[in-house]
């Protein structure tokens, strides 16, 4: 962490369904981030990644969020409708799951990459002038042209890299990535991963990348939280956990990755083998 302290401080955070009183879709999960630094948050399907991401600026109105979230000293729990209007975008940045449904099919790419700007009170004309200027950043070509056209002329990577640009246009200080890669063929994810590195790096850009994958963690992030059922198992640099991951959760999340050098016919191991091992273990 920086001398300074962390960028991003979540403790006790928990989700609960409003007016609902069910179990917690997320409990107790701490974490933080530095400036610049990159973390990972993985774990299977449903469990409750993403609840976690929206929750840091509480776009999901159906659930109530409780706990701490500080962003650069400033607690986001509880706080008022603008102040949250004035961290999104401008302080963190979302980039969601599919780059097909996340741009609008009927307006042009500029306005929508402008529109950030716009909303901010950025003059409509400077806005599209940065619009375009980010688009080119991130390797949009002839990006004055392309910027007058709709998203459906755009292949699924461009996309990706539309939706990056609308996100980084407004200058935030954390970017996080849910699952931005989960629709694109593995070129196309090694190109988004490698834009998403690049301008951490360039940018002094935080990154929380949210995802199932652990095959996409180990080239780009600095620690990984291990998610399971709602809470944190386990948070380690990245280098620590592939080497000697200390919860069975993750062991089997690591095992159940297919390797290149299996033998044919090979059963891959699934996260519920390695659960199994631990507890035969522990019995014997």
């Amino acid at each position: 962490m920086s001398a300074g302290g962390p960028l991003l401080e979540v403790r006790d955070l928990a989700v609960r369904v409003r007016e609902s009183e069910g179990p917690r879709l997320v409990r107790d999960v701490s974490f933080e981030i530095a400036a610049g630094e990159r973390l990972a948050l993985v774990g299977e399907s449903g469990s409750g990644k993403s609840t976690v991401a929206k929750a840091l600026v509480q776009l999901d109105r159906t659930v109530e969020v409780s706990g701490s979230v500080r962003f650069d000293g400033r607690e986001l729990v509880g706080a008022r409708p603008g102040d949250l209007r004035r961290v999104r975008g401008s302080g963190i940045a979302m980039i969601f799951q599919d780059p097909m449904t996340a741009l609008n099919p009927v307006r042009r790419v500029l306005d929508q990459v402008a529109e950030p700007l716009v909303i901010r009170g950025v003059p409509r004309r400077e806005a599209r002038r940065l619009a375009v200027a980010m688009l080119d950043r991130l390797g949009v070509a002839d990006a004055a042209r392309r910027a007058h056209d709709y998203p459906t002329a755009f292949s699924g990577g461009m996309r990706q890299r539309v939706v990056m640009a609308a996100a980084l246009v407004g200058g935030p200080r954390l970017l996080v990535a849910d699952e931005p890669t989960t629709a694109l063929d593995v070129r196309v994810q090694e190109q988004v991963l490698d834009l998403i590195e690049e301008q951490s790096r360039e940018l002094g850009l935080a990154v929380l990348l949210i995802t199932h994958d652990l095959g996409i963690v180990a080239g780009l992030a600095d620690r990984v939280a291990v998610m399971r059922s709602g809470a944190l198992v386990e948070t380690r640099p990245v280098d620590e956990l592939f080497a000697d991951p200390h919860h069975p959760y993750t062991r089997g999340l690591l095992e159940s990755v297919p390797r290149i050098d299996a033998a044919p016919g090979q059963r891959l191991r699934t996260v519920a083998d390695a659960v199994d091992d631990t507890r035969e273990s522990a019995d014997a």
